[in-house]
């Protein structure tokens, strides 16, 4: 158990994924089997990528996640610890087993995605309660949609109840978003699939996310940025009249698979 004293910059409430990836010419279609030239195991899930990120740049950071009290989950609680995240928070459960995603790969870098959340839905508010201490002295929490929404709702309400900064990747999306995490996130970050399904409106370029981030931002967040891919992002704040383009940097893409989880790390 973490000490009531302890503190750190970034606390992430979120999932944990074994990445079973697969790398081929291209995508298979349906029912088709094609051969692959490459195979690797890897350390995803949404939460992890953005809080092993975090580390990764120098700031004390803790997970709150469950895994499964098998193989993977192991092996993602010493990936943590080599990456000098905080640990004390990451339970193991018997009655599943650690999220897992398969992965294939095509040579121009798009993927083709199935996740199975397994003992990511099982992370609640007892964990939660427990965290809390945490939580209350956390500089900022980040939170996503690949656990249980009312757990990352009541995790993003007791940051927002004691004063800490937070951070909410609405991922993966759904249409229905309760409006209660408008509320809750001072920074609400997402892509512009994303933007357009919450919205209803479409965003295909610079001035499209504009008016979706002033849809958002009518909602109750503090802020809005929205993802472009090549074409960079777009902040929009509560006190501004006008967003602000951020342009992007071109480079050739390998692959895209969880690519920009780590971006919520510097919002």
């Amino acid at each position: 158990m973490i000490m009531s004293d302890s503190y750190f910059d970034v606390v992430v409430v979120g999932s944990c994924m074994t990445d079973l990836v697969s790398q081929a010419p291209r995508l298979p279609k349906a029912g088709e089997t094609i051969h692959g030239h490459k195979f690797f195991i890897g350390f995803g899930g949404k939460g992890a990528n953005q809080c092993i990120q975090a580390a990764r740049l120098g700031v004390k950071t803790a997970m709150i996640c469950k895994v499964g009290k098998d193989f993977f989950g192991d092996n993602y609680i010493q990936n943590f610890k080599d990456n000098d995240v905080h640990t004390d928070f990451v339970w193991q459960t018997s009655d599943a087993a650690t999220g897992a995603a398969s992965i294939t790969v095509n040579d121009a870098g798009e993927n083709a995605i199935v996740i199975v959340a397994g003992a990511n839905m099982l992370l609640g508010e007892m964990e939660l309660q427990q965290a809390l201490p945490a939580i209350r002295k956390a500089k900022v929490l980040v939170c996503q949609l690949e656990i249980s929404a009312q757990t990352s709702l009541q995790a993003l309400q007791m940051a927002h109840d004691n004063k800490v900064k937070t951070i909410f990747n609405p991922a993966p999306a759904v249409p229905e978003l309760d409006y209660s995490f408008y509320r809750v996130s001072d920074v609400f970050c997402c892509n512009e699939s994303e933007a357009e399904l919450l919205t209803g409106y479409s965003v295909n370029n610079v001035e499209d996310a504009h008016h979706a981030a002033q849809e958002l931002l009518k909602r109750g967040c503090t802020a809005v940025i929205i993802t472009l891919g090549p074409q960079g992002c777009v902040v929009l704040k509560a006190q501004d009249k006008t967003s602000t383009h951020v342009p992007s940097t071109a480079v050739k893409a390998v692959d895209t698979t969880e690519f920009y989880n780590p971006f919520r790390c510097f919002c």
